[in-house]
């Protein structure tokens, strides 16, 4: 059985106003592994000398991209959170050329979604960044509703 996320993929990588606003498009599904698109445009370059696209659009990429394949590995669409995303620049982008993310989660905890990504023009294996991440789930998902209105077995209170 197909599961419900892969259906609403291409809405929740570009349906936010800022995906959006920045252009970002679905691109594919390989497995566990999902992959976004950024357009290279003239208004999201970071230095107009070059025509590279700004460090912060890769940022916000490789984070969106995380995200999605949070989502990918739980099956569902639920809130996260960001809790902490390293990004490493490895060279500069390529002058008016699109930039594709793609991330995998490697491991889920109760609380914790851990996801490794990277920011290129061609190949993952010649990455304009890499991302490491850590995204909070849902605070539902390990506790009930009202579970912290119930007495603490250690206290009683």
């Amino acid at each position: 059985m197909q599961s419900p996320i892969l259906d609403i993929l291409p809405q929740l990588a570009a349906g936010a106003a800022h995906t959006h606003a920045l252009g970002f498009s679905y691109d594919s599904l390989d497995g566990d592994r999902v992959r976004i698109r950024a357009p290279w445009r003239e208004d999201l370059v970071g230095d107009p000398d070059t025509g590279v696209l700004s460090g912060g659009l890769v940022t916000t990429l490789l984070d969106h991209v995380g995200g999605l394949a949070v989502w990918v590995a739980l099956g569902k669409f639920e809130a996260i959170a960001t809790l902490d995303l390293r990004v490493d620049y490895m060279r500069a982008a390529e002058a008016r050329r699109d930039l594709i993310a793609e991330a995998r989660c490697y491991h889920l905890s109760r609380s914790v979604a851990f996801v490794r990504a990277w920011a290129f023009e061609d190949s993952p294996d010649d990455p304009v960044a890499a991302a490491q991440s850590a995204y909070m789930l849902s605070s539902m998902r390990s506790r009930g509703l009202g579970s912290n209105l119930k007495a603490r077995p250690e206290t009683g209170r």
